[in-house]
């Protein structure tokens, strides 16, 4: 996994859960639901940068 794509996918997971966590804290759905998508973006590429590096061994 290239550490640029690698980082990417942290941030994203990161920012994601945080977004979640205070849209659930403050009621606001909306909030909620974007940062469950955005983790999920970032769980995603990881895991797509996971099968890349499987194919290369």
């Amino acid at each position: 996994m290239t550490a640029n794509e690698k980082a990417k996918a942290k941030t994203e997971q990161a920012k994601g859960k945080a977004k979640e966590a205070l849209g659930g804290a403050v009621g606001n759905d909306r909030m909620a639901a974007e940062g469950q998508a955005e983790k999920s973006t970032g769980d995603a590429r990881e895991a797509k940068e996971k099968a890349k590096d499987a194919f290369k061994h």
